[in-house]
């Protein structure tokens, strides 16, 4: 695998000159002042430097103009996104059920994310090494395995069969060309990981947006889920556990619902109350770069020089909401229309369902330089994996419909009552659906449940051979992304993806 040879994006290696050797002296000698691997680990604050840089490649496929952005893919394969921007041929082909393994949207994910593993095992290699406050560095050594975790349980459940790199690597190394691991393998490595970062200490809520202990948990909750449903198929032990481990951050009330839809898209909110983790981004910094990409093709309403229609809600499923739902009324998950650009007084018709959710308002109207973060993990979320999970262990008891009618009650809907274990998994699941979309959690769910929304029936039907809105049908060969062409040819040990 070509990635695994970046060893890590923070230092400055010095082997660059080596294939000069014996031009001149000079070139022979090693700059002292350079960092190389050996002589970087050696501070507290090298620690810290290097556990940072893991988190960086969270951002990489959150672009966004007129090309497309690699975030989108998963939203395209839910069949609830549309799109008018005909340059993003990577995402019209996801859309189109035409996806090849040439899409660089999976590249994308699959580079960048392999490369926050390569940062997280050589962080994890050498902290233990440097003479530093004991705390600090299981602290530091907790952020680590929790964010290989977070790039593993990514990967595993968009590519499938995938390598499984936990030391760090170089050009001698036995891994430099990987084969895929069993997935059992990789689940084994995630959950470990998971439960090493569960006892490094970490504060229950993070507002710098590091990795905190409600974060740990919650990806343990979501992880023990997709355990219990495909491709794993551990059932019932395993929606205890997530039942579980959701229930221990609902009860740490430490995190509660935001009053107002608006606060998703509020840079005042990151990282507290709703949002778990987030990605971390900062105007004038690292701003946002999605906003481009979710705002309609050349209407003249925003501070952004390029308004691409790169990805919007299909109508059908907008419709499909129930008409009392406030999350589909304007200006909450969705908008139709906004202000002219020259004359805020005036509103322009938008033609489709934007993601107002999404939508940095400042940047829109003024800035141009968004100061959003990326919300990750949602307490919305992990509600409705309690309420789902401990359904599936003994039915709906009172604490499953409280957590699903708080997010009812935000909606503006009525309380759950007297449901069968069965009426109320599709409830549960309809939830996840209207709450989290466009948040790239609908497609992990489809793959896990093997099921799709019917939005004209508003019932559950089988993933394969369910009919998208361009006319074609999901076959197996959608429960997957494509392991990226080009990793294929550097490295001859990968099997193509079936289908692909």
């Amino acid at each position: 695998m070509k990635t695994t040879i970046i060893k890590y994006s923070l230092l400055v290696l010095t082997t660059g000159s080596l294939w000069l050797t014996g031009c001149r002296k000079f070139l022979d000698e090693s700059d002292p002042s350079n960092y190389t691997e050996e002589n970087y680990f050696t501070k507290p604050e090298h620690a810290r430097s290097s556990v940072n840089a893991i988190y960086a490649s969270l951002r990489d496929p959150m672009g966004g103009d007129f090309g497309g952005g690699p975030w989108t893919m998963t939203e395209f394969a839910t069949g609830q996104a549309a799109t008018d921007l005909g340059q993003a041929v990577d995402a019209i082909y996801i859309r189109t059920l035409r996806n090849t393994a040439d899409n660089a949207f999976g590249v994308s994910y699959w580079r960048n994310y392999y490369k926050g593993i390569t940062n997280a095992n050589l962080s994890i290699a050498k902290i233990p090494n440097i003479k530093m406050d004991a705390t600090e560095q299981t602290k530091l050594l907790g952020e680590a395995h929790f964010m290989r975790a977070w790039y593993y349980f990514t990967l595993i459940r968009l590519f499938g069969n995938i390598p499984l790199v936990t030391e760090p690597v170089d050009l001698k190394s036995e891994q430099i060309r990987p084969k895929q691991a069993n997935p059992e393998d990789v689940y084994k490595l995630i959950v470990d990981d998971l439960t090493t970062a569960e006892k490094a200490g970490l504060p229950w809520v993070d507002a710098g947006g590091r990795a905190s202990l409600g974060a740990v948990k919650s990806l343990l909750a979501k992880v023990y889920l997709t355990m219990a449903g495909y491709p794993l198929q551990k059932g019932a032990a395993y929606y205890d556990l997530a039942a579980k481990k959701a229930e221990e951050v609902v009860d740490s009330k430490q995190y509660r619902l935001f009053e107002s839809y608006y606060d998703l898209h509020n840079p005042a909110k990151k990282n507290v109350e709703e949002n778990i983790f987030m990605i971390q981004y900062k105007t004038q910094v690292i701003p946002g770069n999605w906003q481009s990409l979710i705002i309609p093709y050349n209407k003249n309403i925003s501070a952004y020089s390029s308004e691409t229609g790169g990805i919007y809600a299909e109508e059908s499923f907008v419709k499909s909401y129930d008409p009392a739902d406030y999350r589909a009324k304007e200006g909450q998950f969705f908008f139709t229309e906004f202000t002219h650009q020259d004359d805020r007084s005036k509103k322009v018709a938008l033609g489709g369902y934007f993601l107002y959710k999404l939508f940095d308002v400042a940047a829109q109207t003024s800035t141009a330089n968004s100061d959003l973060n990326w919300s990750l993990i949602r307490y919305a979320d992990i509600l409705l994996v309690y309420a789902e999970a401990s359904n599936e262990v003994s039915g709906p008891g009172a604490k499953a419909y409280e957590a699903v009618n708080a997010i009812r009650t935000r909606a503006k809907l009525p309380a759950l009552s007297g449901l069968t274990k069965e009426q109320f998994r599709e409830a549960v699941w309809r939830e996840r659906w209207y709450e989290l979309c466009f948040e790239n959690v609908t497609w992990f769910d489809m793959v896990r449940l093997r099921k799709a929304f019917n939005v004209t029936t508003k019932t559950f039907e089988n993933y394969v051979g369910h009919k998208f809105p361009v006319g074609r049908a999901l076959t197996e060969r959608e429960l997957l992304f494509p392991i990226p062409s080009v990793e294929l040819r550097n490295n001859p040990n990968l099997v193509p993806t079936k289908g692909y």
